[in-house]
């Protein structure tokens, strides 16, 4: 009998996998927490030069005669007051090394603690991109020991690092030890989401996967939801840092909560094990199974193949690779917009939870609407909408309307996220069952680039109105160009998922 088969008889998504299913979820609220944290407490506040050998200076004025001193020390700049020079001795402009802050909206920072400033703010994009990094290493390599030692195991090793990474960063004063923490909290997150989404998985029906697979992302929307209440009532980024990392301490107890797999018991020849877990599922379930479950055919997934094997038909070659190129550009739009958030005009906490209202609603379109309209028009939709939507901020910036200019963004954001949400079901249609596997872990490496790619973006160095603007054009042309290669694609709603290669090849007919 086919663990499917089993499944079939068990319930594809009874009482005992929704209780799996959610439990394995919450973790994403913390891990959508860690990985837009980069928003408040790297966040570059106004500032300006501190006025030399004057122990009292502050950002905000305190009087006429503050005004006037700083006018005689400070020079201007075209967009105020330098930032990071001061009149010398000699009449002359310098260098600072002490700076003042406003402290209005964050009253403190990592980058104002260590004075990333004048310069040295690419630092703040180098973090991002090292924690992207670590990411695509915790996803693979976490990935591979989870088929060593068990999901479980892997699980609760990510669930320690995730800790103890998260609370370390908030006792970090220099550069260097934050983004090693930073790396290995990527890891340990990318372990934790990709893991426990395993094990959950692992018990769905096939039918009911893809629901399942698109109710996590309302998990990841609640957690930013979360971080944005937490954000606006701590200011101070090391308090914020302890407050979004300290809760997760609770999933130690998924160690007594949670089963192994029984798929991976099964591919170790521990079947005792596997039956016993699949059997108190069905007393949960209420319902009958079989006396005897397994047989030599359980796991037999038929012929195994390689990812290169799409690449020998001109179709399956194109297909595939524009597969791969939608999941570096959603990945990187989305991460972009998000981390983009700081660099709007407005206040930067009603803007992020004003795009994370969009994703949600982004979220739950795309659960109504994937099995009505379909995977491609769904897709592509959204891909086209945010895209547009982003270069459309050319307008608002060219007649000086910077709210147009967020709600365009947020726009983005929207089509971005709903992209995320069914790309993964839509490349799962696309690969054959004998690549499904790899094809997939290629397109979440591609994912990862791209998430690694987004903060260089999002960080544009360029002064001006354009650097609002540019980041946004950059990921609207990018999406629109993805969003429109889709359209090359086939549709698999109501179509049965390919097998074979040949299938493949008869599918992109």
């Amino acid at each position: 009998m086919k663990f499917d088969d089993i499944l079939e008889y068990l319930g594809e998504f009874g009482a005992y996998q929704k209780r799996l299913y959610i439990t394995v979820c919450i973790p994403s609220i913390s891990i959508a927490m860690q990985v837009l944290l980069p928003v408040f407490i790297l966040a570059i506040p106004n500032f300006r030069c501190a006025i030399p050998s004057f122990p009292n200076d502050t950002y905000i004025s305190q009087g006429k005669w503050h005004d006037d001193l700083i006018n005689k020390t400070i020079p201007t700049a075209k967009d105020g007051l330098s930032k990071c020079k001061v009149f010398g001795s000699d009449g002359s402009e310098e260098s600072c090394d002490k700076w003042v802050y406003d402290q209005s909206i964050y009253e403190s920072t990592l980058l104002m603690d260590i004075k990333l400033i004048c310069g040295d703010e690419i630092l703040r994009s180098h973090s991002n991109m090292i924690f992207f990094g670590g990411n695509l290493v915790g996803a693979f390599g976490l990935g591979l020991l989870s088929d060593l030692i068990g999901r479980k195991k892997t699980l609760m090793l990510s669930i320690i690092l995730h800790i103890g990474t998260g609370i370390g960063i908030a006792f970090i004063n220099e550069y260097i030890g934050f983004s090693v923490l930073r790396f290995f909290n990527g890891m340990a997150n990318g372990g934790v989401f990709m893991t426990g989404f395993v094990i959950g998985m692992e018990l769905v029906g096939p039918s009911k996967r893809a629901l399942a697979g698109m109710i996590i992302m309302l998990f990841w929307a609640l957690g930013l939801f979360v971080l944005g209440l937490i954000a606006y009532f701590i200011r101070d980024w090391r308090t914020l840092s302890l407050a979004v990392s300290c809760p997760s301490v609770v999933y130690l107890s998924y160690w007594w909560l949670l089963p192994e797999s029984p798929r991976w018991l099964l591919s170790k020849g521990r079947e005792k094990e596997a039956e016993d877990i699949i059997r108190k599922a069905a007393k949960v379930n209420k319902v009958e199974l079989p006396l005897k479950l397994f047989d030599q055919h359980t796991l037999d997934t038929g012929p195994q193949s390689k990812i290169w094997h799409m690449f020998t038909d001109c179709r399956l070659l194109i297909g595939s690779l524009i597969i791969f190129f939608n999941w570096l550009v959603v990945s990187m739009v989305y991460y972009g917009l998000g981390l983009n958030v700081s660099n709007l005009s407005g206040d930067p906490y009603l803007n992020f939870t004003i795009a994370n209202i969009a994703e949600t609603i982004s979220y739950v379109l795309a659960i109504l609407l994937l099995n009505r309209i379909g995977r491609k028009p769904l897709h592509c939709g959204a891909m086209l909408l945010g895209g547009v939507a982003c270069l459309a901020t050319m307008l608002p910036v060219i007649y000086a309307n910077p709210w147009v200019t967020t709600a365009l963004s947020m726009i983005g954001k929207l089509g971005a996220s709903g992209a995320f949400a069914v790309i993964y079901v839509y490349a799962a249609e696309l690969f054959p069952t004998i690549v499904r596997n790899s094809g997939l872990g290629t397109s979440s490496m591609c994912a990862r680039i791209g998430g690694m790619i987004s903060p260089y973006i999002a960080d544009s160095v360029i002064g001006g109105d354009l650097r609002i603007a540019l980041p946004l054009i950059i990921f609207g042309a990018s999406s629109i160009i993805a969003g429109l290669l889709c359209l090359l694609l086939p549709e698999t709603l109501n179509r049965k998922m390919p097998e074979t290669i040949d299938d493949a090849k008869e599918l992109s007919r």
